[in-house]
């Protein structure tokens, strides 16, 4: 396993994903999730919806890059850009990933010193999307396409579950159980999204999930929260 994997996955990677819930908070003040069953319910519906659209766009992000840098093309990072965000109905989840995509490559431009890093920190003023840094960042440090879709999936979930104990005091060993569960389920989408990639970043999947965005624009009308999202 590359070294970099075990650092990008690690929580303590200083990109701020501790303030976001990804819609667990409003999720949770619903009664939506209220137990490890329905936590467990709701990330499986994550994984297959906004988790497969950001693990392919990590992963296709992460093999053009580095074929970009291999034959000294150019990259479409405007388009795969425009892309993600065609995928984020809601405005609030759109600013969320930008500033995490903002915050992973300024942190990882400053742990590599990656020169390559400067043409995608520029083409947003906000940032851009969260999995087409991930995947740009994965590239960088020479990682697989299939290393970029993994991490994009154990970050998602384990934000989802890190988030649920907080708000809920969930019992820790259930929610290390119940992720042990889910990774193993991960392996045959991870396997779909590596065979499934396309050649144009406008086949990219498009599974997203409304409610996700409906949580989302819920949440930005509280006036006390514990998480930006």
């Amino acid at each position: 396993m590359h070294p970099a994997v075990l650092i990008l996955a690690d929580g303590r990677f200083p990109t701020g994903g501790h303030v976001h819930s990804a819609g667990v908070e409003a999720a949770c003040a619903l009664g939506d999730i209220h137990d490890v069953d329905s936590l467990e319910t709701f990330v499986r519906g994550r994984i297959a919806t906004q988790g497969r659209v950001d693990a392919s766009v990590a992963a296709w992000v992460c093999r053009a890059a580095t074929e970009a840098a291999a034959t000294q093309g150019a990259m479409p990072w405007a388009v795969v850009d425009a892309e993600v965000e065609a995928r984020i109905a809601s405005p609030a989840l759109r600013r969320a990933s930008r500033t995490q995509g903002r915050q992973l490559l300024r942190a990882a431009r400053r742990i590599w010193d990656l020169d390559s890093l400067q043409e995608v920190s520029a083409v947003h003023p906000d940032g851009v999307f969260q999995p087409l840094a991930l995947g740009a960042v994965a590239a960088g440090v020479g990682l697989s396409p299939e290393d970029a879709a993994r991490v994009t999936l154990h970050h998602l979930v384990a934000g989802l579950v890190t988030a649920a104990v907080r708000l809920l005091g969930l019992d820790p060993f259930a929610i290390a159980a119940l992720q042990t569960r889910i990774a193993a389920s991960t392996e045959p989408i991870l396997a779909d999204v590596i065979t499934g990639l396309p050649d144009d970043p406008c086949d990219l999947p498009a599974t997203t999930s409304l409610l996700a965005d409906v949580y989302a624009e819920h949440h930005t009308t509280w006036e006390v929260r514990l998480f930006a999202s």
